[in-house]
């Protein structure tokens, strides 16, 4: 039986950074030779994916994802070339899930035809927030007038698979404003397939930890907060969208599937600097360090780490539960030769008491399977839980 494996390609340039982001990125303008640096990190992504495919020609492709960074910020014909590179060295299935970020404001309808003929056939569109005001305080570089062309202009070229990206608990937004935003990414025709919905984290090192850090922030309180969150599930499944995962919401049959991989401990490998990959019981990633990385592509590998097995049953629980349809105990006791109860019954044991796990049955298959699966109220406190698993 082929495996079947997920790739990732980190592309980290931005035109700027965001005030709120904390992942590996650049703005283009911080580098020593700003498009010349571009050029070559994509050149070395290219090489690493080439020869690294030897590692991989037993897998299967079920799935590909361009992330960032801001991927759309390239010329289009490097992501057409990077996809022709996957298909020529790589077993891509035919149905895989290829997905690319893309912000507004640097993708037209030239490039998201190319991204099309490419075969890339979903798109990640970061929004935010239908504010302009509160855009500009995070220090995105789009409008959200700039986000309808590049939405509307996406639906033209073809794209029936869309995720847009939202956040609340921004600094100055009301929950009348964040109604608002979520209104109007459901009045867009036709509405997205996807939506991710997240929580503002000021993480430290970003400039808004260190405007909070001054006073200078007036953030919504703990429970505009909590109304924001609570409006989230509410709005969204009367429109029509299941909450398949703690922050992201899909039309039946839209879930992102590389996203479900990840958190269902699917092998993936990862390229690029700082990009992470899972293969057997092994984990891994490329080092951080873009100059590195730009003299040897594939000798900047690091962290690596042969997870023991209850590391290994630490993902899965952990991971696995970050999905609303829980972790299957059926899976657990095949892959680990024994049922959860037997590893972890007195947390289990615990959290169901406590209202904040439940076990249910998945009759979809062939038979039936249990499932543990987080309550309402253990969404809502899912760190906590899911620490618990930890040894």
């Amino acid at each position: 039986m082929t495996n079947e494996l997920e790739l990732y390609f980190h592309i980290p340039f931005c035109i700027k950074k965001c005030k709120y982001c904390d992942f590996l990125s650049f703005g283009v303008d911080s580098l020593p030779a700003g498009g010349k640096t571009t050029a070559r990190y994509l050149d070395c992504l290219m090489r690493e994916t080439v020869m690294r495919a030897g590692d991989y020609r037993d897998y299967r492709v079920v799935s590909v994802f361009v992330g960032g960074g801001t991927p759309s910020m390239v010329m289009p014909e490097f992501l057409a070339e990077l996809m022709a590179v996957v298909r020529e060295h790589y077993r891509l299935a035919e149905d895989a899930e290829i997905t690319i970020e893309v912000n507004p404001g640097t993708v037209d309808e030239r490039a998201l035809h190319c991204y099309r003929q490419a075969g890339i056939n979903r798109l990640s569109i970061g929004l935010q927030s239908a504010d302009n005001g509160e855009l500009a305080v995070l220090g995105r570089v789009h409008t959200y007038g700039q986000f309808l062309g590049a939405y509307y202009t996406a639906r033209k070229c073809g794209f029936s698979n869309v995720n847009v990206d939202i956040m609340s608990a921004l600094p100055g937004q009301t929950l009348e404003g964040y109604l608002d935003t979520l209104g109007k990414v459901l009045a867009l025709e036709p509405p997205p397939e996807h939506i991710s919905a997240y929580s503002l984290i000021l993480e430290e090192g970003t400039a808004l930890w260190e405007q909070a850090g001054r006073g200078e922030l007036v953030l919504p309180d703990e429970d505009t907060e909590r109304e924001m969150y609570e409006a989230t599930r509410r709005v969204l499944e009367h429109a029509g969208y299941v909450r398949y995962e703690i922050s992201n919401y899909a039309k039946l049959g839209y879930e992102c599937r590389h996203n479900c991989g990840y958190w269902r401990r699917r092998e993936y490998a990862g390229f690029g600097i700082g990009a992470a990959s899972l293969i057997g019981n092994v984990r891994f990633k490329n080092g951080e360090d873009l100059r590195v990385y730009l003299v040897n592509p594939t000798g900047c590998q690091c962290d690596r780490q042969v997870l023991s097995v209850s590391e290994q049953m630490e993902e899965f629980m952990f991971l696995g539960l970050r999905m609303t349809a829980g972790v299957s105990a059926a899976e657990f006791a095949a892959c680990f030769g024994k049922e959860p109860e037997h590893v972890y019954g007195e947390v289990i044991k615990k959290n169901i008491g406590d209202g904040l796990l439940r076990w249910t049955e998945d009759l979809s298959g062939d038979s039936s399977d249990r499932r543990l699966a987080l309550t309402e109220k253990g969404l809502d406190l899912a760190n906590y839980v899911m620490a618990q698993f930890l040894f």
